[in-house]
């Protein structure tokens, strides 16, 4: 800098650090810009809400197999099953009201899985009370996954694959035809074992909003 004072008059010295200022000022702006924009990928956080009875070493089991796609995860405090969604002449909770009832948060930033042990149901086609695995709005922010119905001696396994599942239609994800992948129709059963990943067309709705595949 000194050789530069002693050859450039002080009005040119004083527009060169001008420019190199704001040509400074403009890298850092589109550093900033770039790394927001990398942001917004992943701008959701999964909150796993965790409904009394569930055993925690399940939940730590899906929280940190989730987190191996998806790293922006958190475990609320364990609640009750809401009453309203307690389906008597089945002694079992209605899916679609626990739904109902996740949806009620107003954070726009979440997208909210419940997971509890009970023996959970839908509508399904003609069937007014229709056992199932898992629930999910898709798109949508709120999905429950039930251990109910798994197999005891797999049962972490498949509770992260019906979870992962539910996941996946929140984002947007359809059933999917291909046999070893998360996003196959149970079709009223447990298919789970055969399940391995999310297929090449799955992955790549969600690689685009940030899931690490």
């Amino acid at each position: 800098m000194s050789i530069l004072k002693a050859l450039i008059p002080k009005k040119l010295m004083f527009n060169y650090l001008t420019i190199t200022f704001l040509l400074t000022l403009c890298f850092s702006g589109l550093i900033y810009c770039t790394q927001k924009d990398r942001k917004t990928e992943s701008s959701i956080t999964i909150a796993i809400q965790t409904f009394t009875g569930i055993p925690e070493q399940d939940v730590v089991y899906v929280e940190q197999k989730i987190k191996s796609f998806y790293p922006k995860v958190v475990v609320l405090p364990k609640i009750n099953l809401p009453k309203q969604a307690y389906y008597k002449p089945r002694n079992r909770y209605r899916a679609d009201s626990i739904l109902a009832f996740l949806r009620q948060s107003k954070a726009d930033d979440y997208v909210f899985i419940g997971l509890t042990n009970k023996d959970i149901s839908n509508t399904k086609g003609s069937v007014k009370d229709f056992g199932v695995l898992g629930l999910g709005y898709c798109p949508g922010k709120v999905c429950v996954a039930s251990t109910f119905r798994l197999d005891k001696k797999a049962r972490q396994e498949q509770l992260f694959k019906v979870a992962i599942h539910e996941l996946g239609h929140t984002q947007g994800l359809p059933h999917c035809k291909q046999t070893h992948c998360f996003m196959r129709d149970a079709e009223g059963k447990n298919p789970t074992n055969e399940e391995k990943e999310f297929c090449k067309d799955c992955k790549k709705l969600l690689q685009k909003k940030g899931w690490k595949l």
